[in-house]
């Protein structure tokens, strides 16, 4: 090895190679359930050690990102759910977890200009044109969780194809488009007569409400409230 190679080497940390490979996920040259290369490849591609990659690999594995396996390799997760304080569950397996039956009806679906709140929550300096949904998800035939949900087409163009009243855009988006940033939000509220019905509670029942917003660089992905049902919760781990 060369002095300048092993100069190169020397300077790429586990950290910088963990970004490098979490970067080709999130732009989708490794999509979802894509072998990637062997270690020592990757080591001779990007200019370090082995040990650096399997590290940064590690790294990923532990975050949802990646997962590996003994003689079969790495490869990216075909439902990839980013390590956070907080991770943005599939409300099917959700759903699933408790050992309830997951079922799903799409309410709403049309382009419309992004009203005041949605263009905020983007921090957009003027209105787009973005997909919109309203849809419910069920347990056991019961509510579950009630989503209004905005879909930029920017970054989200395929998701036009997408038969949203068989696959829920939640779904369809945590297997597809990973995020690099989010913001969320949580709040209770009471519930008025539309929510009331939809959800089968009482008017006035205090409900969580999750506010959550997704981007990829600076170009936002989706943003979503879902209003639970009494009872709900969110757990959290890593």
């Amino acid at each position: 090895m060369t002095q300048v190679s092993e100069t190169r080497a020397a300077r790429r940390s586990w950290q910088d190679i963990r970004d490098e490979i979490h970067s080709r996920v999130l732009s989708r040259r490794y999509k979802p359930g894509d072998k990637l290369p062997r270690d020592e490849d990757i080591a001779e591609e990007l200019g370090c050690a082995r040990s650096t990659v399997q590290r940064a690999m590690q790294d990923l594995n532990d975050a949802g990102i990646v997962e590996r396996k003994r003689k079969s390799g790495t490869q990216v997760r075909p439902d990839p759910v980013t390590r956070a304080t907080l991770d943005i569950p599939i409300t099917r397996v959700e759903v699933e977890a408790r050992g309830a039956r997951y079922g799903y009806q799409m309410l709403a679906r049309g382009h419309e200009m992004t009203p005041p709140p949605v263009a905020s929550a983007f921090g957009l300096s003027a209105p787009e044109e973005m997909l919109h949904i309203e849809a419910l998800h069920l347990a056991d035939d019961a509510p579950f969780i009630l989503e209004d949900r905005w879909v930029s087409l920017g970054t989200c163009p395929e998701i036009v194809d997408v038969d949203l009243s068989v696959q829920s855009a939640n779904e369809w988006l945590v297997m597809h488009k990973p995020y690099d940033l989010m913001d969320l939000r949580f709040y209770a509220v009471n519930a008025n007569g539309e929510m009331a019905a939809r959800l089968n509670v009482s008017e006035g029942a205090a409900l969580l409400v999750i506010e959550r917003s997704t981007w990829i660089g600076k170009r936002p992905i989706t943003t979503v409230r879902s209003v639970t049902t009494p009872g709900y919760q969110l757990l959290t781990g890593s």
